[in-house]
Parts: C-alpha cells; sequence; structure tokens
C-alpha cells in the first residue's frame, strides 16, 4: 500500500516540477530586446523614421507673429531651468521639465510640438526624442534660445573652438567594425509597447547623457566613439582617432544594431553641432544602449574654424556659419511682463 502510495506521489509531483520549471524557464527567457526592436520596427519608429528631414525648425523658417512674436502654429514647450524661462522666453511657451514632456504633451492638443532649449543640442533633442517615440508631432527649435535673440547666444559662443587638438586626426579609416550581443532588458514587461514606454521612463531618469570634448580628446581609447556623418566629411574635415564611423546606411538602424557595443564603458556618439548626435543617444538609450552618450557642441567645439570655412551643408551646421540661420534677434519676454525687443 505504501509503495503505490509512493508511487502516485511521484506520479504527481514529477509532472508538477517539469510544468513549473519549464514555466520558470519560458519567463526566464524571454527576449525584451527582441520583443522591442520587431515592435519599433512594425510601427514606424526605427531610427531613420524618428530623425526624418523635420526634426529641426530654424526660428526663421517658422511662421512668427511680427506683432508680438509669438509662434501660433507650434505649441511651444521650453525646457530650459524655471530660472532661465523667467528671464526670458518665446511668448505663450509653456516651461516644462525634461522629466515631464510626455505628461505635458497631451496639452499641445492638435498642435505640433516646438521644443526649446538654450542651444538647440541637448535635452531638447531627447525630448523630441521619446515624444516622437510616444507619438507626438515634434520638432526641435535649431539653435534653441540662443538663434532666437542675441541676448542667449553666450552659452553657443562660449563653447565653439578651434582645438587643433592631437587627437583629432585628418588621416587615417574608420576603425573596423565588429559584431557585438545585444543589450538584455529587464523591465519586466512582455509586449512591445509596454516596454518602449518603460524604456522611455528609463531614458527621461537618465541624467548623465553628455560628454565633454575635454575628456574623450584626452583619453579616446576610453570610449566606443561613432562619427556620425558622411565618409566625405570623414576625409576632408578628419575625426577623433580610434572613431567607428556608423550612420543610417551603415548600420544605425534597428538591423544593424550589432555593430555598437553595450558593454562599451561609455558609447559616444558626435556630429557636427552635438543636435543630431543627442538624439541618436537618446534613441541608442531606449532600445537598450543605456551607457550612449553625445559629444556636447560636436565639431563646432574642435573645429569651429574649419567648419565656418567648409562646404554649403557644414556652414548650415557651424554655429555663426554664414549659411546656420543663427542670428534671428526675435523679441521675447520675461515672466513679469516685460518684452525685449529685437537688436
Amino acid at each position: 500500500m505504501k509503495k503505490r502510495i509512493s508511487i502516485l506521489l511521484i506520479a504527481v509531483i514529477v509532472p508538477l516540477f517539469v510544468v513549473t520549471s519549464c514555466r520558470e524557464y519560458e519567463e526566464a527567457s524571454v527576449d525584451e530586446y527582441a520583443i522591442l526592436t520587431k515592435y519599433m520596427k512594425d510601427t514606424g519608429k526605427d531610427f531613420a523614421n524618428v530623425v526624418d528631414a523635420t526634426w529641426v525648425k530654424a526660428a526663421s523658417a517658422i511662421n512668427v507673429n511680427v506683432t508680438d512674436y509669438s509662434v501660433p502654429d507650434y505649441y511651444v514647450m521650453d525646457i530650459r531651468s524655471a530660472v532661465d524661462f523667467d528671464n526670458g522666453h518665446i511668448k505663450g511657451a509653456v516651461n516644462v521639465p525634461l522629466v515631464n514632456v510626455l505628461t505635458a504633451a497631451p496639452n499641445a492638443g492638435t498642435k505640433p510640438i516646438l521644443v526649446v532649449c538654450y542651444t538647440g543640442r541637448s535635452s531638447d533633442l531627447r525630448a523630441v526624442a521619446f515624444l516622437r517615440l510616444s507619438g507626438y508631432t515634434s520638432h526641435v527649435l535649431k539653435w534653441g534660445m540662443a538663434g532666437w535673440h542675441s541676448a542667449f547666444q553666450a552659452k553657443w559662443t562660449s563653447n565653439a573652438a578651434q582645438l587643433n587638438h592631437a587627437n583629432w586626426v585628418t588621416t587615417g579609416a574608420p576603425a573596423a567594425v565588429s559584431s557585438f550581443k545585444s543589450p538584455v532588458l529587464t523591465t519586466g514587461k512582455t509586449t512591445g509597447a509596454e516596454i518602449l514606454q518603460a524604456r522611455i521612463a528609463i531614458a527621461l531618469a537618465n541624467t548623465a547623457w553628455t560628454v565633454s570634448k575635454t575628456d574623450v580628446l584626452a583619453n579616446p581609447t576610453n570610449y566606443f566613439i561613432n562619427n556620425k556623418w558622411a565618409q566625405a566629411d570623414w576625409d576632408t574635415y578628419g575625426h577623433i582617432t580610434s572613431a567607428y564611423r556608423i550612420d543610417v546606411a551603415d548600420g544605425l538602424t534597428i538591423d544593424g544594431l550589432n555593430k555598437f557595443n553595450p558593454a562599451a564603458t561609455t558609447l559616444v556618439t558626435y556630429c557636427y553641432t552635438g543636435q543630431t548626435s543627442s538624439i541618436t543617444s537618446a534613441w541608442l538609450n531606449v532600445v537598450g544602449f543605456d551607457n550612449a552618450k553625445s559629444l556636447s557642441f560636436g565639431a563646432n567645439g574642435i573645429i569651429w574654424d574649419t567648419m565656418k570655412n567648409g562646404s554649403v551643408a557644414i556652414r548650415k551646421s557651424t554655429w555663426q556659419g554664414d549659411l546656420s540661420a543663427w542670428n534671428n534677434n526675435f523679441g521675447y519676454y520675461k515672466t513679469d511682463g516685460t518684452y525685449v525687443s529685437p537688436i
């Protein structure tokens, strides 16, 4: 009798153990990265879809009311500090901290969102990335408030420089690209939409997403450096030594993300201004590269004089370049009601 009971218990317990073990294995083997990237591909959130031809708006190219210098066609979201907002902002703009942009976004109604920061190459680009990935039509104001009125230009002017640094070189090919393992995501979510929103929330909470030219140029081998521009510009204007060159055509896509190293201490992207690299690092953060950062002020902070004498395309991306629409001098307002007119 005892033998029969033992056999029955074994018959019951073993299947339960097998089922439980299988279930735990299935739960542990959920590949959030695969789910997320498939969802992003299927819903038009690959890099080239997020960073399309409309994401940057020069102040000179938008409809500015010349009577009060408001921007009637946009919901203007200013993500600078409250103190700086109080000291001068576009009429009708709303002051929103970066971490709250998605909470504030529904207030735009049917209007597209124009995000404004100090220089148009930092937090505002992250905001645009997260807004676009969340389904909101949004754009960044090129050059930020520095391109709106001369009173705000100091942050750009003080950071543009010609360094003639030994680790900015004009010879040599890009570093050979390897193939790396995918990031491991652990949001605990199971659908692409849920994982995406969880990853956006993680990226929004990240405050360490820039790196200085001083640090990178001093020790370039400490970084996985991506030069995000065309081969012709690499050949003409140079690059940071040991850099890779991965643009959209070269693998800056969901299918090409194995070219980026999620295990690198810092994965830094640089471009001409720091604008494209900021939105690039934000997108990379969302898809799982928590180590992705942007080089502040881009090549403008390293070879500024060279860029001012460059090609048409380069001069359009150069602070104070003759084709860059940087000097607009529109009126602005202080929170106390003071109006500051164009100079």
